[in-house]
């Protein structure tokens, strides 16, 4: 990903060269992202999630670790060590992001009335760090903007300035967004604060006590990959002896462009999700470390 820039490279991307016909032509034959969901639910098993947090938690910090930094920093990993999870298509071509990047809305206040602000979070594969302790750094330091300073994301500032004209003025601007973005002559300043140009985009429903197991994706953007976290329960798992145990379980929902791998790739990269969410420890080591799965 820290490639020297070629001719064809987007500002976000790199342009993949070399595919099988069978996905360079997908495009072509199936264009637009909504058009080409892969769905899949996973039931995951909190035990060992929970007692990591309450290590991690053990001396009481101000701003605690929580379920949604693990699921963050298990994602942002994924991504980084299954690349294929970082493509995404643009103008009938196959692109990998520079980066890894993770969005989500942040709820001012826990009301109806309270607006929310969008989040991204900007991460290099590269680095030394450890997973959890970038999303943990980054997650903390925007939520205390939101809610402490009340300060609007540069997404909402951006629509806050469109939608002061009128509605056939809006329509130009749209269709000329959309037209700029196809040819990689949208300004980096949008693509940065625009949730729809990351890796992926999560919805933590767990914390408004709700569940779901499917959100679309959108043509507009390079976003491929959108992450449902829903509520925690206790269910139950079963043994191979028709036994069972009752555990804290979480639900995932993961909606993916079908297009940028094949079924076995996603198999392998949720294979290796699993694995960090089942060793959560894993994620102190450092983000570009390999992991066996």
């Amino acid at each position: 990903m820290s490639q020297k820039k070629k001719f064809g490279d987007r500002a976000d991307g790199r342009l993949i060269g070399k595919l099988d016909s069978m996905h360079a032509f997908m495009p072509y034959m199936l264009p637009g992202r909504v058009a080409n969901e892969a769905v899949m639910n996973e039931l995951i098993d909190m035990t060992a999630v929970l007692e990591y947090l309450e290590k991690k938690n053990s001396d009481s910090p101000e701003f605690k670790y929580t379920i949604f930094h693990v699921i963050c920093a298990a994602v942002a990993k994924t991504i980084a060590k299954r690349p294929k999870l970082n493509y995404y298509i643009m103008n009938y071509r196959y692109y990998e992001r520079n980066e890894v990047s993770l969005a989500f809305t942040v709820k001012k206040k826990f009301c109806d009335t309270s607006p929310e602000a969008l989040a991204i979070l900007h991460l290099d594969p590269n680095s030394e760090e450890s997973p959890i302790d970038l999303i943990y750094g980054k997650v903390k330091k925007i939520v205390y903007t939101v809610r402490k300073e009340n300060k609007n994301d540069g997404t909402t500032d951006i629509m806050d300035v469109i939608m002061k004209f009128p509605r056939c003025i809006v329509k130009i601007i749209t269709a000329l967004l959309f037209f700029l973005d196809n040819h990689n002559m949208l300004p980096k300043s949008i693509c940065k604060e625009d949730p729809y140009h990351c890796s992926v985009f999560l919805s933590n429903l767990g914390s408004i006590k709700t569940n779901a197991s499917y959100h679309h994706l959108a043509n507009w953007g390079t976003n491929s990959f959108f992450a449902i976290v829903g509520q925690m329960k206790m269910q139950p798992f079963y043994n191979e002896d028709g036994t069972f145990e009752m555990r804290n379980a979480l639900p995932l929902g993961l909606t993916i462009d079908e297009r940028i791998a094949d079924g076995l790739y996603f198999v392998n990269s949720l294979k290796l999700l699993k694995k960090l969410l089942s060793e959560p420890e894993l994620l102190e080591l450092p983000f570009n470390e390999d992991i066996e799965y």
